[in-house]
């Protein structure tokens, strides 16, 4: 049939079917299919780009390159006690602008190499990394994304360190049109120019002048390439207060900078193979910064700049620098004015006061670090990092290079109760647990010794112990297999959940007497979560951060519960021994000033003596206060602290703890006693009347030694505790001093394992 017929068919109401084919392609374009073909795709998508293009074009005509921003004169930050009073204000910016001539065409270079090879080739931009960070705004994904020196240059100064899509395609826009109308040198210039480099110094001249004392013009390539990988992360780059890991981290940005000018022919192989990392000098502080001030104000400026960070105001730590060093902020510290100064007072009175480098050299190298915490808000009421920060740069209150020895030990007794472990023999372990405290007793897993068996201090054997006595006396032997039979990772694991700081640590057995590294801030942080039963206290410089344009919201100090009530409350309890019955008596229990506080504590002393400790807190405060042998000529080693202070060894009982006393008992409520839950109680019963003849807060912690150990408290009747002569030779070849009751009943009470002992040995330890 023709289609005429067909046509005439229809006219008469009759019909044919469609070919099969035909109507196959109909009833596919039914229903949503008709919506999406090739065409109206291909189509669709070239309609968005020509009108993201002329969105484009219109944003470019629309937006002029501005004057520089008000951020880019940097205002005064205000920093404040938690009373409201003003503890410092941020001194006056520290910049020089320089011509590019003046700086030395390779130092240039250095820049390029480190933050941009394509700059003299590019149109400004990082159309790829630009366009990913848009995305990652938008979706919330967190804002970081690339950036030329162009870019950098172009939020520095021209715009703000805001996230928002509009900065970003602002940036974007002025980026190109500078690029066109301004030269590469010119850009270049800018960006060394208004880049933070650290230490108050903005621009490359205060750079050059901060870190080599040199002005810019006289910079060398080495040092040019420090400050140039010093632009990607200013704080934590700055080598004076660079952790060991760190320092290799700017040791690798450092070569990528050199390797990058080699490849892009900029500097001669064989001048590179040559070329040494260039150390910077030690840092000079700003004057309103003496003292306490500048540790307290570089602690907090360091939790805010995290803070901005992690709750996405700030893109890295780079960003976070600027925002905070660019001024306009009030930030009120939660230090309380009196605690901090009677912590000042305590240190002066019981060391400082005390060191006479003239007569001592060791003198010279004894540094002190401490942190007071609330162990209810986790607020950071006191803190001293070092004798004066225009003098000593590194904070020894955060410092984490130094091992915290057994202040380690509480630890592994919480991780053996939280996880209800049992010895070798299936014994459940607890405070009256009895352990072997045989000293280089080799630890056993399953009936395999697994290589290491520690030696107790001074080598002593105490045969079978109960746990509580072995806090007491710190030994090493018996916690070193409670590690193993707990199981190291698990105690590890336990030991990041309290608080410290454990990522990539190996879980082995040699953890247990505390040879990693730890701060002062980190073991409060511990011991507060221990004292606020199990819940992760996290201790917090900052109660409020303010800006002109924007509040920052500081996270809850204190979150969920770690360990549980039980577990941490009988840790609390069984240290109460160690300053009733155990190596603080002197310091702390027989202090005068004590009136019947209750007080949990442990002592600690490092390898070769280099750092010495006491962690210690009543029920509503925690303090935790470090001795560091630093030498005091730089690149500032570790040193041993034998003989400082006319001691033969410095001891965790001995001046830590006399620090720790004299603050505590000072401005700590009084008669505080711990609301504990466990079985246990107290461990000892402190006596009612611990005021000796005389107080014993400037004598070496030189604790008597006894053959039987017990954890009995003294007699009622007892008014005096015992009292011992002090060793007149040297550790090694003196044996443990033997007690001699005055004026009381006979009754034993544990040695001293921070007394003098093996100089090579990783003692109370």
């Amino acid at each position: 049939m023709g289609r005429a017929e067909e046509r005439r068919a229809r006219q008469r109401g009759g019909r044919r079917a469609a070919p099969k084919g035909r109507s196959s392609r109909a009833a596919g374009r039914t229903g949503i299919r008709r919506f999406f073909t090739w065409k109206k795709i291909l189509g669709t998508f070239f309609g968005l780009c020509l009108l993201g293009m002329g969105a484009f074009i219109v944003l470019y005509m629309m937006i002029d390159i501005p004057e520089g921003n008000a951020d880019a004169k940097r205002q005064s930050n205000v920093y404040k006690y938690s009373d409201g009073s003003v503890l410092a204000r941020d001194g006056e910016v520290n910049r020089e602008v320089v011509d590019l001539a003046q700086i030395p065409k390779p130092v240039q270079r250095t820049f390029v190499a480190a933050e941009n090879k394509s700059f003299y080739k590019d149109a400004g931009v990082d159309i790829k990394g630009t366009t990913r960070g848009l995305v990652n705004t938008l979706t919330g994904k967190g804002t970081q994304g690339g950036s030329t020196i162009t870019q950098q240059y172009v939020k520095n100064y021209y715009l703000t360190q805001e996230q928002t899509v509009t900065r970003k395609l602002k940036e974007l826009v002025i980026s190109l049109k500078l690029d066109r109308e301004k030269s590469k040198d010119y850009i270049l210039a800018g960006y060394i120019n208004t880049s933070y480099y650290g230490r108050n110094a903005y621009g490359i001249q205060a750079a050059a002048q901060a870190y080599y004392r040199v002005d810019a013009e006289d910079l060398t390539v080495e040092q040019g390439a420090y400050l140039a990988a010093l632009l990607q992360a200013p704080s934590q780059y700055d080598w004076a207060v660079a952790s060991e890991n760190t320092k290799k981290l700017v040791q690798q940005r450092w070569n990528y900078v050199l390797d990058n000018m080699v490849e892009e022919g900029w500097l001669e192989r064989s001048e590179r193979s040559g070329m040494k990392f260039p150390v910077p000098k030690e840092p000079k502080g700003d004057p309103g910064m003496a003292g306490q001030t500048g540790y307290l104000v570089l602690a907090a400026n360091n939790e805010l700049k995290r803070q901005l960070v992690e709750d996405g105001t700030a893109e890295d730590t780079k960003q976070a620098d600027a925002l905070v060093d660019a001024g306009g902020w009030t930030i009120t510290l939660n230090i309380d004015k009196k605690k901090q100064a009677a912590l000042e007072k305590s240190v002066k009175n019981q060391l400082t006061d005390q060191l006479d480098a003239k007569e001592r050299e060791v003198d010279a190298d004894i540094q002190a670090g401490a942190v007071s915490v609330n162990p209810k808000n986790g607020a950071v009421v006191a803190m001293y990092g070092g004798v004066d920060y225009l003098k000593h740069f590194t904070n020894n209150a955060t410092r984490d290079d130094y091992q915290p020895a057994s202040t380690f030990k509480p630890v592994i007794l919480a991780a053996a109760l939280e996880e209800e472990a049992e010895t070798q023999d299936g014994d459940p372990i607890d405070a009256d647990t009895v352990y072997d405290g045989t000293s280089k007793r080799p630890v056993v897993d399953n009936g395999r010794k697994v290589g290491f068996a520690p030696e107790n201090e001074d080598d002593q054997d105490y045969g079978d112990i109960t746990v509580q006595t072995a806090m007491n006396k710190s030994v090493n032997s018996v916690f070193a297999q409670m590690g193993v039979d707990v199981g190291m990772d698990r105690v590890m694991e336990t030991a990041g959940d309290l608080g410290m700081d454990v990522e990539g640590l190996e879980a082995v057995p040699a953890q247990t007497l505390g040879s990693m590294g730890a701060s002062p801030l980190e073991m409060a942080g511990v011991y507060a979560t221990l004292d606020n039963h199990g819940k992760k206290t996290t201790p917090t410089m900052i109660k409020s951060a303010e800006h002109r344009s924007r509040t920052v919201t500081m996270p809850d100090a204190v979150g969920e519960q770690v360990i549980s009530r039980q577990a941490a409350d009988t840790v609390t309890s069984v240290l109460t021994g160690v300053v009733d019955d155990g190596t603080a008596q002197k310091a702390v229990r027989d202090n005068p000033r004590r009136d019947g506080r209750q007080v949990a504590g442990k002592t600690g002393t490092s390898d070769n003596n280099k750092s010495a400790w006491f962690t210690g807190f009543t029920p509503g405060l925690v303090t935790s206060v470090g001795l560091f042998g630093e030498d005091d000529k730089a690149p500032h080693p570790q040193v041993e602290m034998y003989g400082a202070l006319g001691e033969d060894r410095v001891n965790g009982g001995g001046p830590p703890a006399r620090i720790w006393a004299e603050y505590t008992f000072g401005v700590a409520a009084e008669g505080g006693e711990f609301d504990l839950d466990t079985e246990q109680g107290a461990a000892v019963k402190p006596p009612r009347s611990s005021s000796p003849p005389e107080s014993p807060s400037n004598t070496p912690s030189q604790e008597e030694t006894s053959e039987a150990p017990t954890t009995q408290a003294p007699p009622e009747t007892s008014s005096a505790p015992p009292t011992s002569e002090p060793p007149t030779t040297p550790p090694e070849t003196t044996p443990p001093p033997t007690k001699t009751p005055t004026n009381s009943p006979t009754f034993t009470i544990p040695g001293d394992p921070d007394d003098p002992g093996d100089p090579e040995f990783d003692g109370d330890q």
